[in-house]
């Protein structure tokens, strides 16, 4: 009996030794300076979204140093940041026979930092073990146009995923020169050895102490191992810039003490009224240059300044002001455009009264004039004030604020705010807004809150014209009116006397007073303002006592009434415009003084929780997932995390797969501390992966949610194709974004037309993204043939066809081979210009040589010039060949320096040239082309007879054309001869042979009731551009199913009417039926078309109508 057996062995892996140990060092602008600061220290720096020190003072992140400036314009540079680098990104993969090459033009820097490394380094063997390796680069710098080695890198060790170094080169040559990356250890060619190699860019440093005057910066210095392949983001929170506030002025405690003198104080504020003041009269980056401090009313924004520190319900039981704005002007912008922003969060807009710049705040304030009829302007049709409403689409009330949430990384929250009571009348009427400058959830909501109220509540505008009391307000001041038209009684009028001593004034009308309540009289004193007084009795209707009277009331000025029972009519004025004859034109909007307590005091949120313990899980961001093939089944890596860390949170998933009934089926569930969770022995399915963070205390966060399918990938919708010089770039775009979907390209020279074929007959490009097809075998007016196809980790789609050519821009071509020919070696030969020593010399030079390059690739060249000199002008004759290795491969060159090149052929004594070249143009005798591709083509002649221009617009003086014409649109002056045609689009024309004849069957109404009315309306539109005579004829057809009451048809058309009672209640027959004829003739082009159905009596009645339209237009087929 034989035996045999063998001793197993397990693969073993060798740890990871390789880890990216760079510095990241960084300085940031924060802002125009000085500032104030950062908000609570290291707190309040926050590196890829994580503070730097939590609250507790323990270190999240290691090894940062922080250091800044206010920004005033006295500052030291920053210790530790003495240079400044410009880093340039490559991500390049460098190969052994392709080294990357890059040029340095900057004059003024002093060093140079490469950062280069492996996307893994890792070699297999023949058992399975995974062990260390090593891979050799170099770096070279171009010194006098030579390479130079300068560093030599050896790279050994292990790791699975990328890493990184770098090294720094001084000594620079001067400028211009080149650096490039050399591989010097050949490239992998098997699975089993994973060393390729990526620079990933490059740094052009200056050693340089900068203060940065007048700039508040911050450098931060941080090992960039802690975060592997992220990239490294930075957040700072810090109080803003110090700037002008009234010098009676606490910002801290958003007080203010005593009468301010109109002067200012440097602090700390994000009152909104002192930012705006900053902005509009700073002299560096706000308005400070074209308005000066004059221009702008400081006792304005002191008034508004006061409004918006007063302290608010903030909607969770406590208090904040009413007002704070915290926003970041990062970008250039109309000094318009920020000014109406700033404006927007004060409620308030900006107005020049004549003098200077000021403000109007939308609060309550007292009334500065009162008008009535007696004192506005009576126009001809005898209504003084014409009122106009908003449209109901305009009546929001529900409003979505975007606002900046601190609880939420600072990232972009949204606060619903809605109107239930008018939603439920109304119908939903959703707008969207942005709180500008806005951190507060209370005020964002008290922002939303105000735009639904005002658009609710102050419908109303008033136009009305007065004489020179017009001038008694400007835009922005709240007026009464007092119009009894309006009101159905008498509110207001003149004086007609007063008795001071028995307080008695006599009106120019009745009045009469309610029977219960306090009824007020508004009087005008001698400083022009209005008075409210008690109205204690009326006599006669005229005669009515006061409680006091006002100093300064005299006859005939103006009163006007405030009854209990009727809301005082308050307007703000937006406009007053100086008519023609004298009398000045005022617009006002309706004012409800009320809002603010509405607003301000109705806002109230669900209250936050009770105890330390019961904190809220935070809300799940970023959640991705990473579809990965396991033998036949898959795997999906779920990653995510959230605005800020909370200690004792865990997170809950939920995994879902679409049934064939349509429901959801659960997967899997699973619970995580970590913020990525793998699940494995997935099937293909569409699935809804759910994640919601968890706390202690068991309560759930709010959940995210995404969807993935794991199935093979559609094919993409369509190629995009970019033609270029010698190359055409193709980009595939799907229906649905998908980041796991890449592209498999195929590329043919010729058509296949058996789609299954494709991987025999075409050539495999590559899987990527997009693909660059770039060979000097690509000649423009060719059609190329790519294949595209979309794969994942399930599979492959079908193949799409993608026909292209390159670019046929000759221009373009000419300064594409300048380039070509101008970096070549020939081509700097023949052009490079010999010092001749003297004026009007001469020089006849062969040249020819052979070397090999950096790479060991060999190169030739050899040629012959004349160059001369004459009245200090270089002139130069010469040809050369070349054989020249270049990154597309070897190029051979025949190039010819001269002003005219032509060929002769004197035999039998003809010395004319076939072919002259000179300048720009060639000029031929005669030409047998097998093909051309030109953008214009012209015939001899002045003027030519033929021509074909780039924008395919073809010109000629006879054409006869026996084929077939395929056009888009065209123009004839004469008759068309045809035997027959089809039309897909509109006919129009003056007169038809035969009648033309359009219908419509409206939509039907149906009514069930004891006393309604329905309709239903049409418009027909005549597409012709003129005039036409027709006959509209409307046929409604009528039916009742039930009921004794009376029945009503009513057709307009166009404003002519027909009304008729049809099919009268006869007992014992159930359903009833009439047809109702109506026609009209017109020539309009539009007309309106409506039928009314109607039923009334004392029982219910069902009755439907469904009308039929015709259009009969005026034909020739009839002689009478």
């Amino acid at each position: 009996m034989g035996k045999g057996g063998g001793k197993g062995h397990t693969p073993r892996e060798a740890p990871d030794n390789l880890k990216s140990t760079q510095l990241l060092s960084v300085i940031d602008a924060i802002s125009e300076g000085p500032i104030e600061g950062p908000v609570n220290g290291l707190q309040s720096v926050l590196v890829n979204q994580t503070p730097v020190v939590d609250r507790d003072g323990n270190t999240n992140i290691h090894g940062v140093k922080v250091v800044y400036r206010v920004g005033e314009q006295e500052q030291t540079p920053l210790e530790g940041f003495e240079s400044s680098g410009a880093e340039t990104v490559l991500g390049v993969q460098v190969k052994h026979d392709n080294p990357v090459t890059r040029t340095i033009t900057a004059a003024n820097i002093d060093r140079l930092r490469f950062t280069f490394g492996v996307q893994s380094l890792v070699e297999a063997n023949s058992k399975g073990d995974r062990n260390p390796t090593s891979v050799r680069l170099q770096i070279h710098l171009e010194r006098y146009g030579q390479w130079v080695v300068e560093k030599e890198i050896t790279i050994t060790g292990k790791t699975t995923t990328q890493y990184l170094a770098s090294v720094i080169v001084d000594n620079l040559p001067p400028r211009p020169f080149g650096i490039r990356m050399v591989r010097v250890t050949a490239d992998s060619t098997t699975d089993q050895l994973q060393n390729n190699t990526v620079w990933s860019s490059y740094t052009e440093i200056i050693d340089v102490r900068q203060r940065y005057p007048n700039t508040a910066v911050i450098g931060l210095q941080v090992e960039s191992e802690q975060f592997g392949s992220q990239q490294v983001t930075r957040n700072y929170h810090f109080f803003g810039r110090i700037i002008q506030v009234p010098s009676n002025y606490d910002p801290v405690a958003r007080t203010y003490s005593g009468i301010w003198d109109g002067t200012f104080k440097p602090a700390y504020s994000n009152n909104p009224a002192w930012c705006l003041w900053d902005v509009l009269t700073h002299p560096r980056y706000g308005m400070g240059q074209r308005i000066g401090a004059a221009d702008v009313d400081r006792w304005a924004l002191y008034a508004i300044g006061q409004y918006c520190d007063q302290m608010v319900p903030d909607g969770f039981g406590g208090t904040e002001p009413r007002m704070t704005f915290n926003a970041y002007l990062a970008q250039q912008r109309k000094a318009w455009d920020v000014l109406t922003d700033f404006c927007s969060a004060m409620r308030c807009m900006p107005v020049w009264n004549g003098q200077r710049l000021t403000f109007v705040q939308d609060r309550p304030s007292d009334t500065v004039w009162t008008y009535t009829r007696s004192n506005v302007v009576m126009p001809d049709e005898g209504t003084p004030f014409r009122y106009s409403f908003s449209a109901r689409k305009d009546r929001h009330n529900a409003v979505e604020v975007n606002w900046i949430d601190p609880d939420n990384g600072w990232q972009t929250s949204t606060e619903l705010v809605e109107d239930t009571v008018a939603i439920s009348h109304y119908g939903r009427n959703l707008v969207k807004m942005d709180a500008f400058g806005c951190t507060s959830r209370g005020q964002a909501h008290r922002a939303g809150l105000w735009l639904i109220k005002t658009e609710l509540l102050e419908t109303q505008t008033v136009d009305f014209s007065v004489g020179a009391e017009g001038l008694r307000h400007v835009p922005g001041d709240v007026i009464e009116v007092c119009d009894e038209d309006y009101a159905g009684i008498s509110l207001g009028g003149r004086i007609l006397s007063v008795d001071r001593d028995r307080r008695i004034l006599t009106l120019d009308r009745e009045i009469t007073l309610p029977s219960s309540g306090t009824t007020l009289i508004s009087l005008v004193d001698g400083e022009g303002s209005p008075v409210s007084v008690d109205v204690q009795s009326v006599t006669d209707g005229v005669q009515v006592q006061v409680s006091r009277i006002p100093d300064g009331v005299a006859e005939y000025s103006v009163w006007g009434l405030k009854l209990p029972s009727l809301r005082q009519r308050l307007f703000r004025c937006v406009a007053v415009r100086e008519n023609d004859d004298g009398t000045y034109a005022i617009t006002a909007v309706q004012h409800v003084p009320e809002k603010e307590s509405i607003v301000d005091n109705g806002a109230s949120f669900d209250p936050q929780p009770g105890t330390i313990h019961g904190t809220v899980p935070p809300a799940i961001q970023h959640l991705t997932t990473e579809i990965l093939a396991e033998e036949g089944q898959y795997q999906v890596l779920a990653r995510w995390d959230t605005p800020r860390v909370v200690k004792g949170v865990s997170f809950s998933l939920r995994l879902n797969v679409a049934a064939e009934d349509g429901s959801d089926r659960l997967v899997s569930s699973a619970g995580t501390p970590d913020t990525q969770y793998r699940f494995r022995g997935l099937m293909p399915g569409r699935y809804t992966l759910s994640v919601r963070a968890v706390n202690s205390q068991g309560q759930q966060g709010d959940p995210a949610s995404t969807q993935f399918s794991i199935s093979a990938p559609a094919a993409p919708s369509f190629i995009e194709l970019t033609p270029g010089y010698f190359q055409i770039t193709a980009t595939p775009r799907q229906a649905v974004y998908d980041p796991t979907v890449q592209y498999e390209f195929w590329f043919s020279d010729a058509q296949i037309t058996d789609i299954h074929q494709v991987e025999n007959a075409a050539r495999y490009l590559g899987t990527a993204l997009y693909w660059i097809a770039a060979s000097v075998n690509i000649r423009p007016g060719r059609d190329y043939y790519f294949y595209i196809r979309a794969v994942n980790q399930v599979g492959k789609s079908a193949f799409v066809e993608a026909t292209g050519q390159a670019s046929n821009d000759a221009a373009g071509y000419l300064d594409f081979f300048k380039g070509q020919i101008t970096e070549s070696h020939l081509g700097k030969e023949l052009l490079e210009k010999v010092d001749l020593t003297e004026d009007n010399a001469s020089k006849l030079q062969q040249f020819s040589k052979e070397w090999q390059d950096a790479n060991d690739k060999w190169n030739a060249m050899w040629g012959v010039k004349i160059e001369q000199t004459k009245d200090g002008k270089y002139y130069v004759a010469g040809l050369g060949l070349s054989m020249e290795d270049t990154p597309d491969g070897k190029i051979s060159q025949f190039l010819v320096a001269a002003d005219r090149i032509a060929y002769i052929n004197p035999a039998n004594g003809n010395e004319t040239p076939g072919f002259v070249m000179q300048g720009d143009q060639i000029i031929m005798n005669e030409a047998f082309l097998k093909y051309l591709s030109a953008p214009t083509i012209t015939s001899g002649g002045n003027p030519p007879a033929f021509s074909l221009t780039p924008d395919g617009k073809l010109t000629a003086k006879n054409a006869d054309i026996s084929g077939h014409i395929n056009a888009v649109s065209g123009s004839f002056t004469g008759e068309i001869n045809a035997t027959s045609g089809k039309f897909s689009g509109v006919i129009e024309a003056r007169e038809f042979v035969g009648d033309i004849c359009g219908s419509k069957v409206m939509q039907g109404v149906s009514i069930r009731a004891t006393n309604d009315e329905r309709s239903t309306s049409t418009r027909y539109t005549d597409s012709a551009t003129y005039q036409i005579g027709k006959t509209i004829t409307v046929m409604a057809n009528c039916e009742r199913n039930g009921g004794s009451g009376a029945i009503t048809v009513t057709i307009n058309i166009n404003g002519q009417v027909k009304t008729a009672e049809v099919m009268p209640y006869t007992a014992g027959i159930p359903a009833m039926y009439q047809t109702v004829v109506f026609s009209v003739y017109t020539t309009s082009p539009v007309v309106d078309i409506s039928v009314s159905l109607r039923v009334r009596g004392q029982y219910t009645t069902s009755a439907s109508v469904w009308p039929l339209v015709m259009v009969s237009r005026s034909g020739n087929n009839f002689t009478n």
